[in-house]
């Protein structure tokens, strides 16, 4: 059968390289790009380290409004399933190109599917939220990470076609981590000791688009006596030079550009603790077992708030510090609430058990699967 796998941004081809992996070994996938991430720390290198194929098609989106870009995501996507005809459409997350992917196959007709479904933070001033909840609601097929995730469909209605498969980032981290480790120069490069300093990460609109917000938290890192890695989104760089903060940074806050995964999963690994705004840093913290401070109100990852490993502050400078002066995960035992490396083949062999021939793509079967 030909699947026709929609990505757009970094964690979407992180997710893609091990499912197509196992994909490819029974179907035919065409890879689809839509250029949401654009420039080369965001995008090329991503493929190049985890060996994901070329696209066969790029669709360079680019940057632009919400509104803008979704829908020229959809025209382009159209275009490309009209001249393939796959069989499925898989979509990844909770991006623009995640609705758009989903949107275009059900204008067209074709089974989608939805890899990362039924997670909500409940805060629809979100645009990931609104983009998670219109995929799950007409995707075909439902891949949930967690059961909490299964439980959120089911409160919404949708109980049929949804499988627990776990998440396919534990799939990603368990192969690479160990790659990275041997390949990565990242602590060496930035002259780092196990344990001995904090990541930072700040992407979310909610932060970069409000200043006050911004201000907040690098006035945070300011009064923070802790040494941090901080790899700079380039919308982030841009916002935080607009607004004049980004020269007063202190000589602890080490700014980089935005690393390739080894890089990153090497200096998340050997982190004292993470503070982010990004929702699968979180998950990949708890997965490495570092304590996470989220810049934040709310989580779709709520599992790592109630294992005790996340805490949310929002921008709130004090609060920031605090959590980062006095919290210390609670858990004694870290669960193994993700998954165990194989949500990738569920997911394939799913796929190809609804799949097993042409006439199974109108027959797909009503159940839910458990870990």
């Amino acid at each position: 059968m030909k699947i026709a796998s929609v990505v757009g941004v970094r964690p979407q081809f992180v997710k893609a390289s091990v499912v197509s992996r196992e994909l490819r070994k029974t179907n035919e996938e065409c890879l689809i790009h839509t250029g949401q991430h654009y420039d080369y720390e965001m995008n090329k290198v991503f493929f190049e380290e985890l060996g994901i194929p070329e696209p066969n098609y790029y669709l360079g989106v680019g940057s632009g409004s919400h509104g803008q870009q979704t829908g020229e995501m959809l025209r382009k996507l159209e275009e490309v399933l009209l001249i393939e005809k796959p069989d499925l459409v898989l979509t990844y997350g909770d991006t623009n190109s995640t609705l758009a992917g989903a949107l275009a196959a059900s204008k067209l007709g074709i089974k989608n599917a939805h890899v990362e479904s039924g997670l909500r933070s409940f805060d629809r001033s979100m645009p990931e939220e609104i983009n998670r909840i219109l995929t799950d609601h007409c995707s075909n097929i439902l891949f949930c990470p967690t059961q909490n995730a299964v439980d959120n469909l089911r409160e919404e209605g949708i109980t049929e076609n949804v499988y627990l498969t776990g998440d396919v980032m534990v799939d990603s981290l368990l192969l690479n981590k160990e790659i990275a480790e041997a390949k990565s120069s990242i602590l060496t490069d930035l002259n780092l000791k196990n344990r001995d300093y904090l990541v930072a990460t700040i992407h979310r609109a909610s932060n970069t688009d409000n200043i006050e917000n911004l201000q907040n938290i690098i006035e945070a890192f300011q009064g923070l006596d802790e040494n941090i890695i901080f790899p700079v989104h380039p919308r982030t760089e841009k916002l935080l030079r607009s607004y004049g903060l980004y020269e007063s940074l202190s000589s602890s806050v080490t700014l980089t550009k935005p690393l390739g995964f080894l890089d990153f999963i090497k200096l998340m690994n050997h982190a004292k603790m993470i503070l982010t705004d990004s929702g699968g840093v979180q998950k990949e913290a708890y997965i490495l077992k570092v304590p996470c401070v989220t810049l934040r109100e709310n989580t779709e990852w709520i599992e790592t708030i109630r294992d005790g490993w996340n805490v949310l502050v929002g921008s709130n400078k004090n609060k920031i510090i605090e959590a980062v002066n006095e919290f210390m995960p609670l858990a004694k035992e870290h669960r193994n609430r993700f998954g165990d490396g194989s949500a990738s083949n569920r997911i394939a062999a799913t796929i190809n058990g609804l799949f097993g021939n042409k006439s199974a793509s109108n027959r797909i079967a009503v159940t839910i699967n458990a870990l």
